[in-house]
Protein backbone atom coordinates (compact mmCIF):
# COMPACT_ATOMS: atom_id res chain seq x y z
CA UNK A 1 0.00 0.00 0.00
CA UNK A 2 1.33 3.36 -0.58
CA UNK A 3 1.01 5.47 2.48
CA UNK A 4 -0.11 9.26 1.76
CA UNK A 5 0.63 12.22 3.35
CA UNK A 6 1.07 12.20 7.46
CA UNK A 7 -1.74 13.01 9.17
CA UNK A 8 -0.08 12.90 12.61
CA UNK A 9 2.63 13.36 14.48
CA UNK A 10 4.04 12.73 18.09
CA UNK A 11 6.89 14.36 19.07
CA UNK A 12 8.76 13.93 22.06
CA UNK A 13 5.92 13.04 24.75
CA UNK A 14 5.83 12.50 28.15
CA UNK A 15 3.58 12.51 30.92
CA UNK A 16 3.98 11.92 34.54
CA UNK A 17 1.15 11.24 37.43
CA UNK A 18 1.47 11.35 40.91
CA UNK A 19 0.48 8.21 42.69
CA UNK A 20 -0.32 8.41 46.97
CA UNK A 21 0.99 5.58 48.61
CA UNK A 22 -1.21 3.55 51.06
CA UNK A 23 -2.46 5.89 53.75
CA UNK A 24 -1.53 8.37 51.57
CA UNK A 25 2.09 8.71 53.61
CA UNK A 26 4.07 9.06 50.66
CA UNK A 27 3.72 9.46 47.21
CA UNK A 28 5.64 8.41 43.78
CA UNK A 29 5.92 9.29 40.52
CA UNK A 30 4.23 7.14 37.91
CA UNK A 31 6.25 8.32 34.21
CA UNK A 32 2.92 6.76 32.00
CA UNK A 33 4.69 8.26 28.95
CA UNK A 34 8.06 8.64 28.44
CA UNK A 35 9.79 10.87 25.24
CA UNK A 36 7.58 8.74 22.64
CA UNK A 37 7.70 10.09 19.08
CA UNK A 38 6.26 8.35 16.42
CA UNK A 39 3.81 9.13 12.77
CA UNK A 40 0.36 8.40 11.35
CA UNK A 41 -0.20 8.61 7.93
CA UNK A 42 -3.08 8.94 6.04
CA UNK A 43 -5.17 5.54 5.22
CA UNK A 44 -2.55 3.52 7.45
CA UNK A 45 -3.03 1.16 10.25
CA UNK A 46 -0.45 1.38 13.46
CA UNK A 47 -0.70 -0.92 16.18
CA UNK A 48 0.33 -0.17 19.47
CA UNK A 49 0.25 -2.97 21.64
CA UNK A 50 1.72 -3.88 25.33
CA UNK A 51 0.48 -5.24 28.69
CA UNK A 52 -2.14 -3.41 30.56
CA UNK A 53 -0.25 -0.53 32.65
CA UNK A 54 2.23 0.25 29.41
CA UNK A 55 0.75 3.83 28.58
CA UNK A 56 -1.18 2.97 25.51
CA UNK A 57 -4.50 4.15 26.75
CA UNK A 58 -2.64 6.70 28.39
CA UNK A 59 -1.37 7.89 24.87
CA UNK A 60 -4.12 7.83 23.37
CA UNK A 61 -6.06 10.66 26.11
CA UNK A 62 -3.11 12.55 25.11
CA UNK A 63 -3.43 12.68 21.26
CA UNK A 64 -7.19 13.76 21.78
CA UNK A 65 -6.61 16.68 24.33
CA UNK A 66 -8.23 14.72 27.27
CA UNK A 67 -5.27 14.79 29.13
CA UNK A 68 -1.93 17.18 28.92
CA UNK A 69 1.27 16.16 28.17
CA UNK A 70 4.17 17.61 30.47
CA UNK A 71 6.45 17.87 27.49
CA UNK A 72 6.33 17.19 23.88
CA UNK A 73 3.84 17.97 21.24
CA UNK A 74 1.01 16.59 18.99
CA UNK A 75 0.99 17.87 15.21
CA UNK A 76 -2.25 16.93 13.27
CA UNK A 77 -3.10 17.50 9.94
CA UNK A 78 -0.27 19.91 9.59
CA UNK A 79 -0.98 22.17 12.84
CA UNK A 80 0.45 21.93 16.40
CA UNK A 81 -2.89 20.70 18.85
CA UNK A 82 -2.16 23.05 21.81
CA UNK A 83 -4.73 24.04 24.47
CA UNK A 84 -6.50 26.51 22.54
CA UNK A 85 -10.47 25.49 21.97
CA UNK A 86 -10.44 26.04 18.43
CA UNK A 87 -7.31 23.22 17.79
CA UNK A 88 -8.58 20.60 20.43
CA UNK A 89 -12.51 21.05 18.82
CA UNK A 90 -10.42 19.94 15.50
CA UNK A 91 -8.73 17.22 16.88
CA UNK A 92 -11.69 15.87 19.15
CA UNK A 93 -13.65 16.34 15.32
CA UNK A 94 -11.61 14.82 13.02
CA UNK A 95 -10.22 12.22 15.69
CA UNK A 96 -12.88 9.60 17.11
CA UNK A 97 -12.37 7.00 19.45
CA UNK A 98 -13.89 3.46 19.93
CA UNK A 99 -13.17 2.45 23.49
CA UNK A 100 -12.68 -1.65 24.78
CA UNK A 101 -16.45 -1.40 26.90
CA UNK A 102 -19.27 -0.64 24.09
CA UNK A 103 -21.81 -0.57 27.08
CA UNK A 104 -20.30 2.14 29.52
CA UNK A 105 -19.29 4.42 26.14
CA UNK A 106 -23.12 5.25 25.17
CA UNK A 107 -25.55 6.55 27.37
CA UNK A 108 -28.06 3.94 28.35
CA UNK A 109 -30.90 6.21 28.63
CA UNK A 110 -30.55 6.80 25.05
CA UNK A 111 -31.24 5.36 21.92
CA UNK A 112 -29.36 4.68 19.26
CA UNK A 113 -30.65 7.60 17.07
CA UNK A 114 -29.54 9.83 19.70
CA UNK A 115 -26.49 8.34 20.55
CA UNK A 116 -25.32 8.51 16.65
CA UNK A 117 -26.29 11.78 16.11
CA UNK A 118 -25.14 13.71 19.90
CA UNK A 119 -21.51 14.51 18.40
CA UNK A 120 -23.58 15.78 15.40
CA UNK A 121 -25.61 18.04 17.45
CA UNK A 122 -22.18 18.94 19.44
CA UNK A 123 -20.27 20.37 16.64
CA UNK A 124 -23.34 21.48 15.18
CA UNK A 125 -23.91 19.78 11.66
CA UNK A 126 -26.93 19.88 9.78
CA UNK A 127 -30.47 20.18 10.21
CA UNK A 128 -32.45 17.11 12.56
CA UNK A 129 -33.58 15.65 9.14
CA UNK A 130 -30.16 15.64 8.30
CA UNK A 131 -28.66 14.19 10.68
CA UNK A 132 -31.19 11.28 10.82
CA UNK A 133 -30.07 10.37 7.52
CA UNK A 134 -26.45 10.49 8.67
CA UNK A 135 -27.24 8.26 11.02
CA UNK A 136 -29.15 5.99 8.79
CA UNK A 137 -26.15 5.67 6.59
CA UNK A 138 -23.68 5.26 9.43
CA UNK A 139 -25.80 2.29 11.03
CA UNK A 140 -25.73 0.68 7.09
CA UNK A 141 -22.05 0.76 7.03
CA UNK A 142 -21.07 -0.72 10.02
CA UNK A 143 -23.95 -3.29 8.74
CA UNK A 144 -26.55 -2.88 11.84
CA UNK A 145 -30.31 -3.44 9.91
CA UNK A 146 -32.91 -2.67 9.66
CA UNK A 147 -31.64 0.68 10.33
CA UNK A 148 -35.85 2.25 11.31
CA UNK A 149 -36.12 -0.79 13.61
CA UNK A 150 -32.01 -0.05 15.32
CA UNK A 151 -32.52 3.77 15.82
CA UNK A 152 -35.58 3.31 18.47
CA UNK A 153 -33.49 0.88 20.22
CA UNK A 154 -31.87 1.50 23.69
CA UNK A 155 -28.63 0.01 24.22
CA UNK A 156 -30.04 -2.81 26.88
CA UNK A 157 -31.88 -4.29 23.84
CA UNK A 158 -28.66 -4.82 21.18
CA UNK A 159 -25.97 -7.47 22.01
CA UNK A 160 -22.28 -6.50 22.97
CA UNK A 161 -21.49 -6.87 19.25
CA UNK A 162 -24.75 -4.76 18.38
CA UNK A 163 -23.16 -2.02 20.70
CA UNK A 164 -19.84 -2.13 19.51
CA UNK A 165 -21.13 -1.29 15.95
CA UNK A 166 -23.01 1.41 17.31
CA UNK A 167 -20.48 2.81 18.62
CA UNK A 168 -18.51 2.47 15.17
CA UNK A 169 -21.26 3.99 13.59
CA UNK A 170 -20.94 7.39 15.82
CA UNK A 171 -17.60 7.57 15.24
CA UNK A 172 -18.28 7.37 11.27
CA UNK A 173 -20.80 9.92 11.81
CA UNK A 174 -18.36 12.73 11.84
CA UNK A 175 -16.40 11.40 8.78
CA UNK A 176 -12.85 10.99 10.87
CA UNK A 177 -9.62 11.40 9.61
CA UNK A 178 -8.35 9.38 12.53
CA UNK A 179 -10.27 6.43 14.59
CA UNK A 180 -8.21 5.13 17.36
CA UNK A 181 -9.82 1.88 18.70
CA UNK A 182 -9.05 0.83 22.08
CA UNK A 183 -9.17 -2.62 23.13
CA UNK A 184 -12.28 -2.71 20.79
CA UNK A 185 -12.98 -6.08 20.66
CA UNK A 186 -11.41 -7.47 23.89
CA UNK A 187 -14.73 -7.63 25.73
CA UNK A 188 -16.60 -9.42 22.79
CA UNK A 189 -17.38 -13.01 22.39
CA UNK A 190 -14.87 -14.95 20.42
CA UNK A 191 -17.56 -15.48 17.56
CA UNK A 192 -18.20 -11.81 17.13
CA UNK A 193 -14.21 -10.13 17.37
CA UNK A 194 -13.72 -11.69 13.97
CA UNK A 195 -16.98 -9.78 12.28
CA UNK A 196 -15.88 -6.36 14.27
CA UNK A 197 -12.17 -7.12 13.02
CA UNK A 198 -13.53 -7.59 9.50
CA UNK A 199 -16.00 -4.38 9.66
CA UNK A 200 -13.32 -1.68 10.58
CA UNK A 201 -10.79 -3.12 8.25
CA UNK A 202 -13.52 -2.78 5.44
CA UNK A 203 -14.69 0.27 6.95
CA UNK A 204 -10.70 1.40 7.28
CA UNK A 205 -10.30 0.89 3.24
CA UNK A 206 -13.22 2.45 2.18
CA UNK A 207 -13.33 5.55 3.72
CA UNK A 208 -9.32 5.64 3.44
CA UNK A 209 -9.44 6.61 7.22
CA UNK A 210 -6.12 6.20 9.93
CA UNK A 211 -6.61 3.92 12.28
CA UNK A 212 -4.38 3.75 15.55
CA UNK A 213 -5.58 0.19 16.85
CA UNK A 214 -4.71 -0.31 20.90
CA UNK A 215 -4.23 -3.89 22.33
CA UNK A 216 -2.41 -6.15 24.20
CA UNK A 217 -3.46 -8.99 21.32
CA UNK A 218 -0.55 -9.66 18.73
CA UNK A 219 -3.05 -12.23 17.03
CA UNK A 220 -5.66 -9.28 16.26
CA UNK A 221 -2.93 -6.68 15.99
CA UNK A 222 -1.28 -8.73 13.04
CA UNK A 223 -4.56 -9.33 10.96
CA UNK A 224 -5.67 -5.74 11.00
CA UNK A 225 -2.26 -3.77 11.26
CA UNK A 226 0.24 -2.39 9.12
CA UNK A 227 3.14 -1.00 11.50
CA UNK A 228 3.76 -1.71 15.38
CA UNK A 229 4.75 0.32 18.12
CA UNK A 230 6.02 -1.98 21.10
CA UNK A 231 5.52 -0.28 24.46
CA UNK A 232 6.35 -1.38 27.82
CA UNK A 233 6.06 1.11 30.96
CA UNK A 234 5.67 4.32 28.89
CA UNK A 235 8.50 3.87 26.45
CA UNK A 236 8.90 2.20 23.22
CA UNK A 237 11.02 -1.02 22.31
CA UNK A 238 10.63 -1.66 19.33
CA UNK A 239 8.94 -0.34 16.02
CA UNK A 240 8.85 -1.05 12.92
CA UNK A 241 6.60 -2.73 10.13
CA UNK A 242 4.39 -5.51 11.78
CA UNK A 243 5.00 -8.66 9.75
CA UNK A 244 8.94 -8.11 10.15
CA UNK A 245 8.85 -7.46 14.20
CA UNK A 246 6.30 -9.97 15.12
CA UNK A 247 7.62 -12.16 12.26
CA UNK A 248 11.35 -11.73 13.58
CA UNK A 249 11.25 -9.91 16.86
CA UNK A 250 14.40 -7.64 17.92
CA UNK A 251 13.79 -6.80 21.59
CA UNK A 252 13.19 -9.03 24.76
CA UNK A 253 10.03 -7.97 25.61
CA UNK A 254 8.15 -8.63 21.46
CA UNK A 255 9.68 -11.90 21.77
CA UNK A 256 8.09 -12.43 25.39
CA UNK A 257 4.95 -11.12 24.13
CA UNK A 258 4.73 -13.27 21.07
CA UNK A 259 5.64 -15.82 23.39
CA UNK A 260 2.81 -15.18 26.04
CA UNK A 261 0.16 -15.97 22.92
CA UNK A 262 -1.67 -19.26 23.64
CA UNK A 263 -1.03 -22.04 21.57
CA UNK A 264 -4.16 -23.94 19.98
CA UNK A 265 -1.76 -27.26 18.66
CA UNK A 266 -1.57 -29.85 21.62
CA UNK A 267 1.84 -30.80 20.28
CA UNK A 268 3.16 -27.13 21.07
CA UNK A 269 2.54 -27.22 24.96
CA UNK A 270 5.68 -28.53 25.90
CA UNK A 271 7.52 -26.73 23.42
CA UNK A 272 10.56 -24.39 25.17
CA UNK A 273 9.45 -20.48 25.14
CA UNK A 274 12.06 -18.34 23.57
CA UNK A 275 12.10 -16.46 26.12
CA UNK A 276 10.41 -16.40 29.88
CA UNK A 277 10.02 -13.11 31.84
CA UNK A 278 11.71 -13.43 34.99
CA UNK A 279 10.22 -12.32 38.53
CA UNK A 280 10.94 -8.51 38.56
CA UNK A 281 13.82 -7.57 40.88
CA UNK A 282 13.68 -4.67 43.52
CA UNK A 283 14.89 -1.95 41.35
CA UNK A 284 14.51 1.51 40.12
CA UNK A 285 12.29 0.82 36.38
CA UNK A 286 12.87 4.29 35.96
CA UNK A 287 16.74 3.79 35.75
CA UNK A 288 18.65 2.40 32.58
CA UNK A 289 16.11 0.31 30.22
CA UNK A 290 12.49 -0.17 31.69
CA UNK A 291 12.04 -4.00 31.00
CA UNK A 292 15.98 -4.80 32.46
CA UNK A 293 14.08 -5.71 36.04
CA UNK A 294 11.85 -8.52 33.99
CA UNK A 295 14.38 -9.64 31.39
CA UNK A 296 16.28 -12.77 31.31
CA UNK A 297 18.70 -11.35 28.54
CA UNK A 298 19.84 -8.09 30.87
CA UNK A 299 23.71 -7.62 30.81
CA UNK A 300 25.78 -4.64 32.86
CA UNK A 301 24.89 -2.07 29.74
CA UNK A 302 20.75 -1.97 30.55
CA UNK A 303 21.61 -0.08 33.45
CA UNK A 304 21.89 2.83 31.14
CA UNK A 305 18.84 3.97 29.06
CA UNK A 306 18.93 2.64 25.44
CA UNK A 307 17.99 5.20 22.76
CA UNK A 308 15.44 4.23 20.03
CA UNK A 309 17.61 3.25 16.60
CA UNK A 310 16.85 2.44 13.17
CA UNK A 311 18.23 -0.97 12.49
CA UNK A 312 16.28 -3.23 9.74
CA UNK A 313 13.76 -0.73 8.53
CA UNK A 314 12.89 -0.84 11.84
CA UNK A 315 13.30 1.07 15.47
CA UNK A 316 14.75 -0.73 18.80
CA UNK A 317 16.02 0.57 22.14
CA UNK A 318 18.08 -2.76 23.38
CA UNK A 319 21.54 -3.40 23.98
CA UNK A 320 21.76 -7.04 23.28
CA UNK A 321 21.28 -8.54 20.04
CA UNK A 322 18.73 -11.32 19.87
CA UNK A 323 19.41 -12.05 16.12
Amino acid sequence: MCLLSEILRVEGLSKDFIKNNLFGSRTSIVKAIEDVTFSLHSGEVLVIAGESGSGKSTLAKLILGAITPDMGKIIFDGEEIGETLKNLKKIRMQCQMVYQDPYDSINPRMKVLDIISEPLEIHSIGTKLERKKIVLNALREVKLEPVEEIVNKHPHMLSGGQRQRVVLARALALRPKIIIADEPVSMLDVSVRAEILELMKEIQKKNNISFIYITHDLTTAKYFGERIIILYLGKIMESGPINQVLSRPMHPYTQALLDAISEPDPDNLNKEKKIRINEPLDIDVYSGCRFRARCPYAIEDCKKTPSLLEKDERNIACFVDLD
